[in-house]
């Protein structure tokens, strides 16, 4: 029975698990994106997420914490310092998980894992979208009591057919 397990082991023990956990999570902290396994994307992102939301308020008891999972002060730095002011509007998910096909040697499903607010051609694309208006149905049609007219239909000069004699 698979009673309580809740997430992906990896096929690794807990120790192993939690070393390259931690390694995956300070690998995209720095690099804002990273190129893995599907799965480990997946674990990945249940792992960092916690540690970006504890970020967010900068004290020491938030520090020791994350420091706790990361072991690495340069990316401490870069959690508290670039990311955070990057993520401090956003409730919740700052990762996206992109499907990137299989690897060749063993045909393992890839995906890239990145920071949602770190990804300057999508940003750019968001922006250059137009906001469009809504069209009620009663605002375009008109109103029964004014007088319609059309306008005469052109019809096209017909090309005359020589006559036959």
């Amino acid at each position: 029975m698979r009673h309580n397990k809740k997430f992906n082991h990896l096929s690794r023990k807990k120790g192993h698990r939690e070393a390259l956990l931690s390694n995956l999570a300070i690998s995209l902290i720095m690099h804002k994106r990273i190129f893995t396994t599907l799965a480990k994307a997946k674990a990945l992102r249940v792992y960092a997420e916690p540690l970006i939301t504890r970020c967010k308020k900068d004290d020491m008891n938030n520090r020791r914490l994350v420091f706790s999972y990361l072991q690495n002060k340069e990316a401490i730095k870069e959690l508290f310092g670039v990311v955070a002011e990057k993520v401090a509007d956003r409730p919740g998910g700052y990762t996206r998980i992109l499907k990137t096909g299989h690897r060749l040697g063993d045909n393992a499903e890839m995906a890239m894992i990145e920071l949602v607010d770190f990804n300057e051609a999508m940003l750019a694309e968001k922006e250059a979208k137009t906001q469009k208006t809504r069209r009620s149905r009663r605002g375009g049609k008109k109103s029964a009591d004014a007088p319609q007219t059309e306008a005469p239909a052109e019809k096209a000069p017909e090309a005359e057919a020589p006559a036959a004699e």
